[in-house]
């Protein structure tokens, strides 16, 4: 047997429910992102350019502290999805901080932003991860 399949012979390592909820993680983020942008009086639909140099840096930051992570695998516990969902978060702002500096993207990284990111960031990602599974246990 194959070590990531299990014994019904689906993968351990990825399933719907967990695509499900990269979906929703992924939308959080960029919704994140939006607000931020239209509370310093960006349009993103008359600023492309500005909300991809925005939305892009911390887009790739999550999406690959969340594979190194292993934070769609199945069948974990609620603690380890709060403390993976929390890694994940804090890695994925400070890649996307440290692209957002470079001469790559316009918009740099002050102090305040980053802070401001990181906690908001922080309270939505695991404050939904928190209401999906104690949703999920209750169900159940």
């Amino acid at each position: 047997m194959n070590a990531a399949t299990g014994v019904d012979g689906r993968s351990d390592r990825f399933d719907r429910t967990s695509l499900s909820l990269a979906v929703v993680d992924i939308t959080l983020v960029i919704c994140l992102l939006l607000v931020g942008q239209r509370s310093h009086g960006i349009d993103p639909i008359a600023d492309p350019l500005a909300t991809i140099e925005t939305v892009f840096p911390f887009l790739a930051g999550w999406i690959v502290a969340a594979v190194l992570a292993g934070l769609y695998t199945r069948n974990m516990s609620p603690s380890r999805v709060l403390r993976l969902t929390t890694i994940t978060w804090l890695a994925a702002a400070n890649i996307g901080l440290i692209l957002r500096s470079s001469p790559a993207f316009d918009g740099g990284a002050s102090w305040p932003f980053a802070l401001v990111i990181t906690a908001t960031g922080l309270v939505v990602l695991v404050g939904w991860r928190l209401c999906y599974t104690a949703w999920r246990n209750w169900v159940q």
